[in-house]
């Protein structure tokens, strides 16, 4: 039962976090009806669906204080209950409004992102974190599936306000129950450590601040430039199908959705292959070489108008969204478990930061130049991540066997599983 616990746990999380995910990232998918129902040029709707991104920048770091200080439950709750009210409302704005009132729900979803982060540090060790990552980290390729399949038909159906209130719904209910049944994860005790250890960071002192050392920083950056890719294919996807390709969104949205299905099981993928492997940012490494070379290749087959564009399209939507639970597992390895909620918010806001740049920058792009050119820039932002991690090295501990506390004390609830990295 101990060992189930920590898995249960785990579900709820990503639960939670794919139900934030479908409006948090989800948004890209309503471009064509907003279209119809804004009239508003490319640029500024790329800037709209970029406003959840927005308030995930502003709000997550106060929200992994929070998650490091009052625990995962409180902070899953909260977060999604208040983003649905806002999504909410959105759903009967227009105007400036509406953009404010998206910037909040994704200033309130972003909880989840920093708080489900230690449901992974709290209840896993060291070794089996990559896989514990990428689970946890296949909540964008669900949500952004279920996003892509439903938003667009729902949009056809009721206009983008529909959408939004079944969004809203979802991320409501969804915060409630994670509120009813999400267990915190342990917290790391206090004392000096003399010798780095599993759970306490590079340095081997719990609560020193990780950012001392250039390790994260780094970590961080090369994700920004793989977000970066990421977003020019999720943000525009189905747009380029539906506009360039002249495909019918009901095809395109369930297309979309099935390749998302494909890259969350390369993230657990990529997350176990990182635990066996020596070095935790090897595979991330070889993820980013092989997301630049799908994006020149899409590049190439639509500057010729290739029949090909469109599967290659969807291949690159996958390697550009697979490397995430490696990356996380990384910025975990690294930092103390008392700053594990502030570096993994840390990590989600560096790379918001792109997310939000890149649509409305890529729409001006397209409208200059054409999605052909737009997808051969992309190509470079993965390259100058291979460049990023050149010569950096995380190791991946191997799994430890659980060991039961043979009598309950004060600070642990009886029956709570402590693996080898225990104290986090």
């Amino acid at each position: 039962m101990a060992d189930s616990r920590r898995w249960v746990m785990l579900g709820i999380g990503t639960a939670a976090q794919t139900a934030g995910t479908l409006y948090l990232y989800g948004l890209p998918f309503l471009l064509p009806a907003l279209r119809r129902a804004t009239g508003l040029p490319l640029w500024e709707l790329g800037l709209l669906v970029a406003c959840p991104s927005l308030g995930m920048v502003l709000a997550l770091i106060g929200w992994g204080v929070l998650a490091d200080r009052r625990g995962e439950r409180l902070v899953i709750g909260l977060g999604l209950t208040g983003g649905a009210a806002f999504l909410g409302a959105a759903a009967h704005a227009a105007g400036p409004a509406l953009f404010v009132l998206l910037a909040l729900a994704g200033a309130a979803g972003s909880a989840v992102y920093a708080a489900s982060g230690r449901v992974v540090t709290g209840w896993f060790a060291p070794g089996e974190r990559g896989l514990a990552m990428g689970i946890r980290q296949t909540s964008q390729p669900l949500g952004v599936a279920a996003a892509s399949a439903a938003l667009p038909v729902l949009a056809d159906s009721g206009g983008p306000r529909l959408a939004l209130l079944v969004a809203a719904a979802v991320s409501a209910l969804t915060g409630i129950v994670a509120a009813l049944l999400l267990v915190d994860g342990p917290r790391p005790t206090k004392g000096p450590t003399t010798a780095a250890s599993p759970g306490t960071g590079t340095d081997g002192a719990r609560g020193r601040s990780p950012y001392r050392s250039p390790t994260l920083w780094r970590v961080h950056g090369a994700s920004a430039l793989l977000v970066v890719a990421q977003f020019v294919v999720g943000a525009y996807a189905l747009d380029y199908l539906v506009t360039e390709r002249g495909w019918p969104v009901r095809t395109a949205g369930p297309l979309i959705a099935g390749a998302q299905l494909v890259a969350a099981a390369a993230r657990v993928l990529a997350g176990r292959w990182s635990d066996r492997c020596a070095q935790r940012l090897r595979p991330l490494r070889v993820i980013a070489a092989g997301t630049a070379a799908a994006l020149g290749a899409l590049a190439l087959a639509e500057a010729l108008h290739a029949p090909p564009a469109a599967p290659l399209l969807l291949i690159a939507l996958v390697a550009t969204v697979s490397w995430h639970g490696v990356a996380y597992a990384a910025v975990v390895d690294v930092a103390p478990a008392s700053w594990a909620g502030r570096a993994t918010s840390t990590q989600t806001v560096v790379q918001n930061v792109a997310a939000t740049a890149t649509p409305p920058l890529f729409g001006l792009a397209v409208a200059g130049l054409g999605f052909g050119p737009g997808f051969a820039v992309a190509a470079l932002f993965p390259v100058a991540a291979v460049a990023v991690l050149h010569g950096l090295t995380v190791g991946a501990q191997p799994p430890a066997r659980p060991v039961r506390v043979p009598a309950p004390d004060a600070t642990r609830p009886a029956g709570r599983p402590v693996s080898g990295s225990a104290g986090r």
